[in-house]
Formats: structure tokens, sequence, C-alpha cells
């Protein structure tokens, strides 16, 4: 260890003293504060951009809003018939829908793909499930008697030995058509669209069955025109297909997903619509006609109600044939589609397949939709069928033969 000369003279047992040190900031106060700040607008910047206020920065006063109680209490009469309000102080009423207003909605064709706007004459009140502000009034020609009344409007019921599946069938010579071949031909989706369904109506010969939809602005008065024309009608109720919900059948739709109390009110408000039906029919619903817990409580209502079901053979699992046959109710089926291809080439083709199909087996029902070339192709066909041995008969003729063989 090396000493210097201050060390040597230093007097023994005597520290040496020590400077002080001076602590000293790594910055200034003038640092500090630029640091605090920057931190201060990067904070505010931040905030700037990430808040998605679109009234960030603009003042705003909050205000309590109570609504007004609704009371049923009258204003009191004065001499000049009501108490005039000062101006600037209007009260409004809450609005709401008017009766039979009309909702547009879109319907997807389960076999095209095709889209049509349809105008759906019920109002919001289908669609929730609520009483409907405005049912559909009684037709005529319909036997009060097979009517009763639901929250919806009426809806048919059996009067003793009286059902609405006998008392509106369409007339027919039952006694000729167990004699010999006979087919039926039932045009479904009318009510939609009134010059589609008038010329079905005009230009079909009465013993063609017409099916209509719950849907249109005025179902009812087309049926009854229909009626009119002597033919028969029947109900289509919207059912659920496998691809529901992107093939929606329309508001108030049967669904699997509903317990059955929830379907039989969708079934009522469809059974308000109209009148005079002689039974029902499925309307798409190949999911729904093959789920047998869905579909078991429909058959059943149909028949304690003394309606027929049709199925129109769409669907390769339908329960409908086996839950009709328990209930023991009127039933068909559908055996061609006449217009898959709505050609008249392949209409044609179709249609003398139906024609084999009665001769084989007595009975043959084909069915078709209202497009201008399927209805001009059944009426030429139809108007040379007896010359051919086979009778043309409404769809209740043809199910009784069928129960009967």
């Amino acid at each position: 260890m090396t000493e210097t000369a201050d060390d040597l003279s230093a007097p023994l047992g005597q520290d040496k003293p020590r400077r002080k040190r001076r602590l000293r900031l790594p910055f200034t106060a003038m640092q500090l504060l630029a640091v605090l700040l920057g931190l201060f607008l990067v904070t505010f910047a931040g905030f700037a951009i990430f808040n998605k206020d679109p009234l960030g920065g603009e003042p705003m006063t909050r205000i309590a809003i109570r609504e007004p109680k609704v009371t049923d209490e009258k204003p009191a009469a004065s001499g000049q018939g009501s108490e005039s309000k000062p101006e600037g102080k209007h009260e409004t009423a809450p609005k709401q829908a008017a009766p039979g207003e009309q909702k547009t909605v879109t319907m997807i064709d389960g076999s095209t793909g095709a889209r049509r706007d349809v105008v759906i004459g019920a109002g919001d009140a289908a669609d929730k499930g609520e009483a409907a502000s405005a049912s559909p009034p009684v037709m005529a020609g319909i036997d009060p008697k097979l009517l009763e009344k639901s929250r919806y409007g009426m809806i048919p019921v059996v009067a003793g030995d009286l059902k609405p599946f006998n008392v509106y069938a369409a007339d027919a010579d039952r006694a000729k058509a167990a004699k010999m071949p006979v087919v039926a031909i039932v045009i479904g989706g009318l009510g939609v669209g009134a010059a589609k369904t008038t010329d079905a109506i005009m230009k079909l010969p009465p013993a063609v069955t017409l099916a209509f939809t719950p849907y249109g602005a005025d179902p009812g008065k087309l049926a009854e025109r229909a009626r009119a024309q002597r033919h028969e009608i029947f109900l289509q109720i919207p059912m659920e297909p496998y691809d529901f919900p992107d093939n929606d059948p329309g508001p108030q739709t049967l669904l699997t997903s509903l317990s059955p109390d929830q379907n039989m009110d969708r079934l009522y408000w469809h059974l308000s619509r109209m009148q005079g039906y002689a039974g029902l029919a499925n309307f798409m619903g190949a999911r729904f006609i093959a789920t047998e817990p869905a579909m078991q409580p429909i058959i059943r209502e149909a028949a304690k109600r003394g309606l027929g079901f049709f199925d129109d053979g769409s669907s390769p699992r339908s329960i409908a044939p086996q839950a009709a046959a328990s209930a023991s109710m009127p039933f068909g089926k559908g055996d061609i589609a006449i217009d898959v291809v709505p050609t008249p080439t392949e209409i044609d083709r179709a249609l003398s397949k139906l024609e084999s199909t009665a001769r084989e087996r007595g009975v043959a029902v084909g069915t078709a939709s209202a497009l201008p070339v399927s209805i001009e192709r059944v009426s030429a066909w139809t108007r040379t069928l007896g010359d051919r041995g086979i009778l043309l008969v409404p769809l209740t003729t043809a199910m009784l033969k069928s129960k009967s063989s």
C-alpha cells in the first residue's frame, strides 16, 4: 500500500475527514416537467383516437325523461265541446298499427329458388302471435254451424253429423268414379297474386281442386270466388322445410322447435284466414311433416275439426299417412308433381304418366302450381281425358275412393 506524505504526518488515531457527496438527479426540473407534459399529451391523444363517442368534446346535458301515465279518464266536457291546450304544448299519442295494416315479406320457392314479394294482410300481429285487429269476414255460402270463434277469427268445427270435409266437398258422380279410373289435380300456392289465382279459377274446370295459402292481401275473397265457380278448396299450412330459415314459407310457419301449444296457436291463425275449405294441405314442410311429435297434434286437431288432410308427396319420410290413419280422417297424397320442369313438353309427359298411374291403381293425384303454362296444359289435357276412359274428379272424391279401395 502506498502512502503519501500527508498520510505520514497525520496524527495517529484520527480519521481523515471525508468529503460529503451531493445527490444529483439524472434530469433537471425542466426536463421532468417536459416528461410529464409529454405523458399527458400521449394520454389525451390515445383517448381521442380510441374513444368511439361521436359527441366527444361536445357539451352535454343529461335530463331525466319520465313517461306520462296512461289513464282511461276522459277530459271533462266544456261549453266548447273540448278543452283547448296552450299553443306549443301539443300531446301526441303513441303510434299504433292501423287495423288491416299490410306487410310485405319475401317468399322463396323451394324447388326453383325464385323469390317474390308477398303482401300479408294481417299486419304485425300475425308475426307476433297476437290477435289480429281485424279478423277476416265470414265468406258467403258458409254454414255458420260449422264455425267457432277463436282469438284470430272464425275457424271450422264439427256440428253433429256435419263435417266441413263433407259439406264443402265439390259435387261429383261418385257412383261413376267407383267404376272407372279417376284422376284429381290440385293447383297450389293460390291466394298470393290475384291475377294468377283468377286465371286458375276461371280457366280450369270445376273438378280441379284449388289449394290456397293463408297469405295475400285478401285470400278469403279469392277463395270465395273459387267456390262460386264450383271449385273445391283446401287450405295450405306453411310448415318447416329442412333448410329453414334460408327457405322460409312465411309468417306463422309451424316449426319443429316450437311446443305443440305454440304450433297450435299458429295453426288457429291460419285456419281463420278463410272458410269453406274441405281440408288442409302442407305448404312446403319436408322437415315438419316427417317429425312425428310435431305433426301428430296437427293431424289430430284437423281430424277433430272434421277436415281431411292432403300430403303433396314432396317428403318421402312423411308420417302423415300413418297419423291420418290413426285419426280415422280422410287422407290423400300427391303422386306426381306435374310442373317440376315448367315447359309444355315436360308437363305433357307428366300428365301422361299420371294417366298411366290412374289406370294401374284406379286413383292418381297430380299437383301443380298456377304457372300460366301449367294452367294452359292442364286445361287442354282435361278436355279430352274422358275420351280416354279416365274421369277427372275433385280431390275429396279421390280421397274417399282411396280409402275404400
